[in-house]
């Protein structure tokens, strides 16, 4: 009782000094910046190496696909979990045990690299997802105490700072891998150690770090503004019709994206090592794809919040094409070529991410905002299961060129869903 009490007076200091919650903002970006380093390196791992260990551990190109499938499916489960742990609780409580989960599963993917266990390669990777889905969801945290002109910002600089570990991740996959070797594991079990030091580091990170939670003072902030009666465009969305259609729109550009993505990026590193490729040249294009994925985000978030959600996704399709006709066209020993392709793919991915993000929180409100991302979080991470799994069947049956061809046109659906969705809905600050 007296815990609670203390909590409430605490809140009800942040109710009464915009100020202070002003402070409460930057400091949250600051922390999810440190959170989202870590977080970074720990997801690297498995994008690098995962379709590699698999297909060293398997045998046979077909199912090199599973680990993305794999990890990302565990995501899906994890975004469902975290997101209804940070609306019961708080932001806090979510995402750090999302990001425990993540660890414990890159430890179990060690294990079962040294035991050559494929059953428990696969178990492993469904809970190193788990760390997936967090450092995703983390970008929320940052909008939490945003006004609808500094969401786009917001959710670009938790983006952004993923970039610092998200490129050294790759990077250090030669370093991991003989620092793996010297103590008797698997070279390409190595980066799945620094996933689980950098998940465990994120979790911590926030644990300690993450007070007050921001989702918690901005509930309470929203319940005392309806109890005034007081109505700002800025917080509230216009009704349950237009809320509805903002989060199935966000929904469709994020899954949509995530699914083209995972497909071409999941086969790269395939494709690389048929052409005589190394692990050093494998881990040079996928962290200049990451680098892609989240260095732009700062500028991203400034565009989405001056020209619009719907432009920028607009322009996710269009860069989505350029990825798609590049990495087909790239002649399969051209490192700089496909480093091209991978980085307009990581550029796309941007565009279409933090659009659809923030037109998520435009359309939501605290009470039941973190219940929704972490649905729509749910829907997004299917669909990067679904890109990862079927591109080594694609490509099998298939080729490469004809895999990244396909995602690049399927891409060009964002911009009709977009336009109908600008035609239809009325008096939406976008």
């Amino acid at each position: 009782m007296g815990q609670n009490k203390k909590q409430q007076a605490m809140l009800k200091g942040y109710i009464d000094s915009p100020e202070k919650v002003r402070a409460l903002y930057r400091r949250t970006l600051w922390i999810v910046v440190l959170s989202q380093i870590f977080g970074g390196a720990g997801l690297a791992a498995g994008v690098t190496v995962g379709a590699l260990l698999a297909q060293d551990m398997l045998g046979t190109d077909r199912f090199t696909g599973a680990p993305v499938a794999l990890f990302t499916l565990g995501s899906a489960a994890a975004a469902l979990i975290i997101g209804r742990l940070s609306q019961r609780f708080s932001r806090r409580t979510g995402l750090a045990s999302g990001f425990f989960a993540g660890g414990i599963g890159a430890i179990g993917v060690v294990i079962a690299a040294l035991s050559n266990n494929v059953f428990l390669l696969f178990a492993s990777l469904l809970v190193y997802g788990a760390g997936t889905a967090t450092n995703l969801q983390a970008r929320y945290a940052g909008t939490d105490l945003a006004d609808a002109k500094q969401r786009g910002t917001a959710i670009s600089i938790a983006l952004v700072s993923t970039t610092f570990g998200a490129f050294a991740g790759p990077n250090l996959v030669g370093v991991m891998g003989r620092f793996a070797e010297s103590i008797g594991i698997p070279a390409l079990a190595g980066p799945f150690i620094l996933a689980a030091a950098a998940y465990f580091l994120a979790g911590m990170v926030l644990l300690i770090f993450l007070r007050p939670d921001p989702l918690l003072v901005s509930k309470a902030i929203t319940e005392n503004q309806q109890g005034l009666e007081v109505s700002t465009a800025e917080m509230e969305p216009l009704n349950s019709h237009i809320n509805k259609k903002g989060v199935v729109l966000g929904a469709t550009v994020m899954v949509l994206t995530q699914l083209i993505m995972f497909a071409i990026m999941t086969m790269t590193p395939i494709h690389m090592g048929h052409y005589g490729h190394d692990l050093g040249d494998v881990g040079l294009v996928i962290s200049i794809h990451i680098a892609a994925m989240y260095l732009p985000s700062i500028v991203t978030g400034v565009l989405v919040d001056k020209l619009g959600r719907i432009v920028m996704t607009i322009a996710s399709g269009v860069t989505f094409l350029a990825a798609g006709i590049v990495a087909a066209l790239a002649p399969s020993d051209s490192l700089l070529v496909l480093i091209v392709a991978l980085a307009l793919l990581g550029l796309g991915w941007n565009f279409g991410l933090i659009s659809g993000t923030t037109l998520i929180v435009d359309s939501t409100l605290p009470s039941t905002r973190a219940k929704t991302q972490g649905t729509v979080d749910v829907l997004v991470a299917l669909a990067g299961a679904t890109g990862g799994g079927l591109s080594g069947m694609v490509m099998a049956q298939s080729s490469y060129a004809v895999m990244s061809l396909g995602g690049g046109f399927l891409a060009l659906a964002l911009i009709p869903v977009v336009l109908w969705s600008k035609k239809k809905t009325v008096k939406v600050d976008i």
